[in-house]
């Protein structure tokens, strides 16, 4: 059987990756300039924004214009986990990944149009605290809480530290833990002190970072090939030297340039695509905590469609910065990245299951001149840093906001300042533990793996979010049943998948029928249809829900007038500790709670003018002084009327905001079209 030999730089020595190749002086003098910009960028958002409470912390103050929220959404969107699994999954098996960033470009235009105005007239802080106003009870929003923080650990924490600490391992040739913790330890420390403000700021700086050094390595790549018609031609000649005869093992997939695929032998079915593609795609876009929340800290909603069509835009480069490079690593070292024997590849790469999670790196190390991949090292940990700062602050928002509140309904904001800090070194150490599975996951791609998950337990809560945003007759019990029931199908089939792994290439195939036959995109078709035919059958079975759990909560009634009691003066504390919780605006809760509770921040803590200069500037770092200089004067305020105006666009920016969404989704149409 005919087989293409590696190049030089791939076989000497035989499985050493990443020979003699570490950082020069001038790549750590560029990766130094890059943490002293990251660094002073989010000191000046630390002494611009406001911190101490619980609107300047977990929303930023709402005051975000248009570009840090559209750079924010796609740096938390785009993090080093993209980096190493789309271009992982670009070397094994082609451009099919691309599908689930371009449909990413339509979802996050969804958003903005049709979820975000809901969110907004309902005046939330959190997605669960939505389902809460919008079904009433506290069981959703619990469940969904505690479902949202498993999430972020197993498919988008660990995920992006084990890929980032990979980077950096081999480029530095240090421990994968000791990288992990040295990376958290930075991330941690400027998430705890900054809040939102200086995780949108800093992942402005980032964004503009990892769009400059992935570009360089793209012009790179394609000058390394010939361009695309090089790629298109020697890619389906990167074969391994060492493979299995008389098996399709090693060999790239013949459909490696097309998105749409067969739908029942291939990787990526195009039913799947085009329908169970989309479900876990509305469920990150529109209802996942990192994203909206990003959304919300905009100053309007203009601002935040603005943002949305920035991201939507920068959606259409992964392909030609991560994929094709991916590509083009393999054409370049086909004996390391497109490793067909077991255990060459546990040589290669620790992973028997293949390396193709090597090939963004690989071609970092192998092509880029000195200085440059310092450049990229800066790019990677760009990555790495924006993802994380997002999530952990996502996290700690839900945390606080949904669970501790709840178990402590009359805490003060200092309390939750706490609480919501302390969560994040929690969350961190969590995350470290499940590296160990994700490294062994997938077939050594990282991206499938993520995606693999999010089918299983993301279409569930996306069909509730749907059905609660746009069907007025959807009540908590049917919402309740359909998460219930939903959820506990995808867990069922999340377990099965960790017990019987997909074999290796030429080995048989044992695993039961569900596993082998349902692809997980055709699952998520079926999950999303069991959800949502459980919510619509519990729903009419049952009361239809109060008109206070409609108005404003729906899109058809996002326009409503508020309900007057929503707008009344708070009780006095005495009088409102006989009051439900959950029968109180969010905005009279904030406000009682904190007059409460005055008196018991001064018990906790004593006049800034008191303390000494290093315990002034700690406070200041953790965004907490405000709070206990005003400790003593605090006096409750009347709530503001709920935000009616926001949802309000000027005519002028309205019709120019439509015109480019047509373009955006016509251009994305037009890359589906030439890609198919």
């Amino acid at each position: 059987m005919e087989t293409t030999s590696s190049t030089p730089s791939s076989v000497t020595p035989p499985w050493d990756v990443f020979p003699q190749k570490t950082l020069d002086s001038i790549d750590i003098a560029v990766l130094v300039l890059y943490f002293v910009f990251v660094l002073a960028v989010g000191l000046w958002s630390m002494w611009k924004t406001q911190r101490s409470t619980v609107k300047g912390y977990f929303l930023a103050g709402g005051q975000m214009v248009w570009w840090p929220v559209g750079a924010s959404l796609f740096a938390s969107n785009v993090g080093s986990g993209h980096f190493i699994g789309l271009a992982g999954s670009g070397a094994a098996s082609g451009i099919a990944a691309t599908a689930y960033e371009w449909n990413g470009m339509f979802c996050v235009l969804v958003l903005a149009w049709l979820f975000l105005p809901i969110y907004i007239a309902a005046g939330v802080t959190t997605m669960p605290e939505y389902l809460q106003k919008r079904f009433g009870g506290k069981r959703i929003q619990m469940f969904l809480a505690i479902l949202y923080l498993f999430i972020y650990i197993f498919t988008k924490i660990s995920v992006d530290m084990y890929a980032g600490a990979l980077f950096i391992q081999q480029a530095l040739h240090w421990d994968l833990y000791i990288a992990v913790v040295g990376l958290l330890a930075i991330t941690a420390l400027y998430t705890v002190a900054g809040g939102l403000a200086a995780v949108i700021y800093t992942d402005a700086l980032q964004t503009l970072i990892m769009l400059i050094g992935a570009v360089t390595l793209m012009v790179f790549s394609f000058v390394e090939v010939g361009g695309l018609e090089g790629l298109q031609r020697k890619y389906f000649d990167a074969i391994p030297s060492t493979r299995k005869e008389n098996t399709s093992c090693g060999l790239p997939r013949e459909d490696a340039f097309h998105i749409f695929r067969d739908p029942v032998n291939s990787d990526l079915p195009w039913p799947g695509v085009l329908v169970g593609m989309t479900i876990p795609s509305l469920w990150y876009w529109c209802t996942d905590q990192v994203i909206v929340q990003r959304s919300l800290a905009a100053k309007n909603l203009s601002h935040a469609k603005g943002g949305s069509l920035m991201t939507s835009y920068l959606k259409i480069l992964p392909l030609f910065m991560m994929v094709m490079p991916g590509m083009i690593s393999r054409i370049l070292f086909p004996d390391l990245v497109a490793c067909a024997d077991a255990e060459i590849c546990r040589k290669i790469c620790g992973n028997p299951s293949g390396c193709s999670d090597i090939a963004y790196p690989k071609l970092v190390i192998e092509l880029l001149p000195v200085g440059l991949r310092g450049l990229m090292m800066s790019v990677m940990i760009a990555a790495l840093m924006s993802s994380l700062t997002s999530i952990f602050n996502s996290a700690s928002t839900i945390f606080t906001m949904d669970l501790w509140k709840h178990f402590r309904p009359r805490c003060s904001e200092w309390e939750l300042m706490i609480v919501g800090r302390v969560f994040v070194l929690l969350l961190t150490v969590v995350s470290i533990l499940w590296i160990p599975l994700v490294q062994a996951g997938q077939g050594g791609q990282l991206f499938i793996y993520i995606q693999s998950i999010s089918s299983y337990l993301q279409p569930p809560v996306a069909m509730v979010f749907i059905l609660g945003c746009f069907w007025k007759r959807a009540n908590e019990k049917g919402a309740f049943w359909g998460l219930v029931i939903g959820l506990l199908l995808g867990i069922i089939r999340l377990v099965l998948d960790f017990i019987y792994p997909e074999p290796q290439c030429g080995e048989t195939d044992l695993r039961p029928g569900v596993v082998k036959y349902m692809h997980y995109l055709y699952f998520s078709m079926v999950l999303a249809a069991i959800s949502t035919l459980t919510v619509l059958v519990v729903s009419m079975l049952t009361e239809p829900p109060s008109e206070e759990m409609i108005s404003r909560l729906t899109w058809f009634t996002r326009g409503d007038l508020p309900v007057k009691k929503d707008l009344a003066v708070s009780p006095s504390p005495d009088a409102a500790k006989g009051v439900c919780e959950a029968e109180r605006p969010a905005l009279q809760i904030d406000i009682s709670i904190a007059s409460e509770n005055s008196s018991n921040d001064n018990k906790c803590t004593t006049n800034a003018k008191g303390n000494s200069k290093l315990m002034t500037t700690f406070l200041w770092l953790c965004g907490m002084e405000r709070k206990q200089e005003n400790a003593e004067n605090a006096v409750p305020t009347k709530p503001e009327p709920l935000p009616v105006a926001s949802l309000e666009e000027t005519p002028l920016v309205k019709h120019v905001l439509n015109i480019n969404l047509l373009l955006c989704v016509c251009a994305g149409l037009f890359l589906w079209a030439y890609f198919a």
